[in-house]
């Protein structure tokens, strides 16, 4: 049976060095056990393998406060390029997931920041059943800290592009990028960090004020209001002209480059049309360099949609590319265990009837 999170009792791991200060003092211990203690959660050690920590005081953390490190509930490896699929349980039961890349230039670690998703985007599978909860600070980063220490491996950048939107979770993902970023801890550059999100405009201007320059990863999978809308009901709230302004706002205070996610999805964005008119709003609403990175749909049976042929899905990229706007094809990884995120989850849910709630129109 999972133990149950404990919301009164303090949650270490979402602690900056200077709060697990106090904290440990307040246990009666010796402040420069906290960064000790912060070091070790950075890692993804257990309480028992925290060797250079007293016994007693393990036990104190223990009794006093929760410690959200994720478990593995399930992993999956790809023979084809070693990508690694994680799905990771909480204290509390919910799952999940997060996977684990190897590039020429390093290993990147897509993360989630919620159980489940409200925003209700037709194509994926993280929304099917709604949104359960958002996952606190020390669970984001615990998936990056559990990763590392089950591969051996350091995790060089993060994606927040996996189960949930982050900017729907903004003081714990704002916190996670803190505490992961802290070079007393894992020491991950904001600058190889990615925040994706569905256009979330306010929270977008909150984020370029916050003085952490990642890269803003804003999902766009259409080049008109009507048909964005049909995919993405956040679009009706906030609709393309203004969700364009917003990331110009961003690249101006920030000076990183915006890219643009868009999922090919085949009748229904992946036409030479939708490249020029993609291209025509983009230049008029940016204004400020960009990137667009063309996704061939991962099909997830439930919604009906499918993908187009690679060679539409070239013709899309060459029609950007001649109007003068960056764009290249993602390349799949992982391809044999299904690495896109919400669909082992999905399945889990299935089998235990779990539902949630969905973004209203």
């Amino acid at each position: 049976m999972n133990r149950q999170t404990d919301a009164s009792r303090p949650d270490f791991m979402s602690m900056t060095v200077e709060e697990l200060s106090a904290f440990v003092s307040s246990l009666g211990e010796k402040p420069y056990r906290a960064s000790q203690l912060f070091s070790w959660m950075a890692k993804g050690a257990p309480l028992s393998g925290m060797t250079n920590l007293p016994a007693a005081f393990r036990e104190k953390l223990a009794e006093a406060g929760e410690y959200r490190r994720p478990a593995i509930e399930r992993k999956l490896v790809s023979a084809i390029d070693g990508t690694v699929k994680y799905l990771y349980r909480m204290t509390d039961g919910e799952c999940v997931e997060s996977v684990f890349m190897h590039y020429e230039h390093g290993t990147s670690l897509c993360v989630s920041s919620q159980a489940g998703c409200a925003m209700g985007c037709r194509f994926c599978a993280s929304t099917l059943n709604g949104r359960a909860r958002n996952l606190t600070a020390s669970e984001i980063l615990g998936q990056a800290a559990v990763t590392a220490y089950d591969t051996g491996e350091r995790v060089d950048g993060i994606v927040l592009m996996g189960i949930g939107e982050p900017l729907d979770n903004y003081d714990n993902v704002v916190r996670f990028l803190r505490l992961v970023s802290d070079e007393r801890g894992m020491g991950i550059g904001l600058r190889h960090i990615s925040l994706s999100t569905c256009g979330l405009v306010p929270r977008i201007y909150d984020l370029a004020g916050e003085g952490l320059p990642v890269t803003l990863s804003v999902s766009l999978h259409a080049s008109d209001d009507e048909t964005r809308s049909a995919l993405m009901p956040v679009n009706r709230r906030y609709p393309i002209a203004e969700l364009l302004e917003a990331c110009r706002a961003y690249f101006e205070k920030t000076g990183r480059r915006v890219s643009f996610e868009y999922t090919l999805i085949a009748g229904k964005n992946d036409s030479r049309e939708d490249a020029a008119r993609l291209a025509n709003v983009l230049k008029k609403g940016m204004r400020a360099p960009c990137h667009v990175n063309l996704i061939l749909l991962n099909e997830v049976k439930e919604t009906g949609l499918a993908t187009p042929q690679r060679a539409r899905a070239d013709a899309f990229m060459n029609e950007l590319i001649s109007r003068g706007v960056n764009a290249t094809i993602r390349r799949r990884l992982g391809s044999d265990i299904n690495a896109s995120c919400g669909q082992l989850r999905l399945s889990r849910q299935k089998t235990e009837g779990e539902q949630g709630e969905e973004l209203s129109p």
